[in-house]
């Protein structure tokens, strides 16, 4: 119990059924910093990608990826800071929230593209290179018509999202399957990545 009080100024009680978790100041700082920490390596990550690229589909694909990667840093860092230091202001704040929720869906989308767009594929499974930006379309469309509610569907949305598409691996031709495993255990990992995000100041 003494532990427990030492650590509670860190962070606060679990936010209620229908309410949203409210950060303490070490929880704004450590979510601020760390987001914004990771902007600059993103974008000479991305950029760097795209110079090693050989053909024009790989430096699309780097692009697709970059661009996912950089707006999810961006965002939520701008949203971490709005939430910190001008919380009063409402309705800006619930829009880059908001936002924060969206870029979350296109960025599972985007770290699924490298995966997808430069393995050959069966019949079937190469729909989900369209039908992926298609559940990041629903998912951002769900956030914006219920926002903050049914939190349980939300991770259902997420999880979906995060984990089906790596269904495609079965389709791969044989030789690729052990280099295929090795970028689902990263995909799982980024996904795992997404939840934490998606979940963090609830």
């Amino acid at each position: 119990m003494r532990f427990k009080n030492r650590f509670q100024r860190f962070m606060n009680h679990r936010a209620p059924a229908n309410g949203r978790y409210k950060p303490t100041c070490y929880e704004h700082a450590a979510n601020c910093y760390t987001h914004a920490f990771l902007i600059v390596p993103a974008i000479v990550g991305s950029a760097l990608l795209h110079r090693l690229s050989d053909d024009c589909w790989e430096k699309i694909t780097a692009w697709i990826y970059g661009m996912g990667l950089c707006a999810l840093f961006i965002v939520s860092t701008v949203f971490h800071i709005v939430s910190w230091k001008k919380s009063h202001l409402r309705t800006v704040e619930h829009c880059f929230h908001m936002c924060d929720r969206m870029v979350i869906y296109f960025f599972i989308a985007a770290s699924y593209a490298p995966w997808l767009n430069l393995r050959e594929l069966g019949p079937l499974a190469s729909h989900m290179r369209w039908f992926i930006w298609l559940m990041a379309a629903g998912g951002t469309i769900y956030v914006f018509l219920y926002h903050e509610k049914y939190k349980v569907v939300e991770l259902f949305f997420y999880l979906t999202m995060g984990f089906s598409p790596a269904l495609v691996v079965t389709s791969m031709e044989c030789h690729t399957l052990h280099s295929s495993a090795t970028s689902a255990d990263c995909l799982l990992f980024t996904c795992s990545f997404d939840m934490m995000q998606g979940w963090e100041s609830k």
